[in-house]
């Protein structure tokens, strides 16, 4: 019998700040090297018990495989538990980012159309990401070495709590913003903060809590659903658009920053077609990283629409 659906956050929601809270505690009583064992049992703990988070890594790692061509990339019980690890060891590093343990001096930016020097423009930009990688560095570079205000819009209900928490880590110019769905207070206040010369960061391979606004199209060689939430934005505040990835490679993090839409430009006729295009073309690129950082991918949870080939 098959498992019932469940939409990602309800499986991310039960514990994510607690043991995100917990996890900082630790490492501030006792040092990461002291909490890594820990840690790593508790994933191993979620490796053997969580049978959908592993079902869901095996599938994309066997679709990675096939639609890159790639064999050696197909799965095995170790690789899967590999991204698994993976997973522990990027939770550590964020808290290494933002006690200072992680210096913005041993990150290498990989910026080749020099997006950087407009950080600091009259108006913001949005920068478009993945759950690929380690997001949290991306951020902790606005806050500790650029000194830009980045507003990250998330779809968790906890983004008050992580606010809190990370203004305890002594993040000050990071902000979650909870968006549950783009309403006209909404709309008015981000494109207040773009005026004040801040920026937006969104996520682009999670669809909303309430399932509404996504798009179908094709990613690894399957269907899957994508957020319309970064292209409507883009489209309505007219700014725009900018890609960034930050992947660990022989232990070193590359921050990856790469102009993607220098306008997204839609009317009611053509929403659709113009969201479907964009959607389509982040997917492709979401695709050639996943292929730089096979392991990165921290998507625990049926991620297309046919899921019942999965094993493991």
């Amino acid at each position: 019998m098959n498992e019932p659906q469940q939409h990602w956050a309800a499986h991310k929601e039960r514990g994510s700040f607690r043991l995100m809270k917990l996890t900082a505690l630790g490492v501030r009583l006792l040092g990461r090297r002291v909490l890594s064992p820990v840690l790593y049992a508790i994933v191993l703990y979620f490796f053997v018990f969580g049978g959908r988070a592993r079902r869901s890594i095996w599938q994309y790692q066997q679709r990675l495989a096939d639609w890159s061509e790639q064999s050696e990339l197909r799965p095995t019980r170790w690789r899967v538990f590999g991204q698994f690890m993976a997973f522990a060891d990027a939770l550590l590093d964020k808290l290494d980012v933002w006690n200072g343990r992680l210096k913005i001096e041993d990150i290498e930016i990989v910026d080749p159309a020099l997006l950087r020097n407009q950080l600091r423009g009259e108006r913001g930009q949005m920068l478009v990401g993945a759950h690929l990688g380690n997001l949290e560095v991306c951020r902790a570079l606005a806050e500790l070495g650029e000194q830009v205000t980045m507003n990250v819009l998330v779809h968790t209900r906890h983004a008050e709590h992580f606010n809190r928490l990370l203004g305890e880590a002594g993040a000050s110019h990071l902000r979650l913003i909870q968006v549950s769905e783009l309403n006209p207070a909404v709309m008015l206040q981000l494109n207040q903060r773009l005026e004040n010369g801040e920026w937006l960061a969104i996520a682009g391979d999670r669809v909303p809590l309430n399932g509404g606004r996504h798009i179908e199209v094709g990613f690894l060689g399957y269907t899957a659903a994508f957020p319309q939430g970064p292209w409507l934005l883009a489209g309505l505040l007219k700014c725009p658009v900018n890609l960034m990835f930050c992947l660990k490679h022989k232990g070193r993090y590359r921050v990856i920053l790469e102009p993607f839409a220098r306008e997204v430009v839609w009317r009611r006729n053509n929403r659709e077609q113009v969201i479907d295009d964009w959607a389509t073309l982040y997917a492709d690129r979401l695709g050639y990283y996943c292929l730089q950082a096979p392991q990165q991918w921290f998507n625990f949870y049926p991620f297309w629409k046919t899921d019942d080939d999965a094993s493991a």
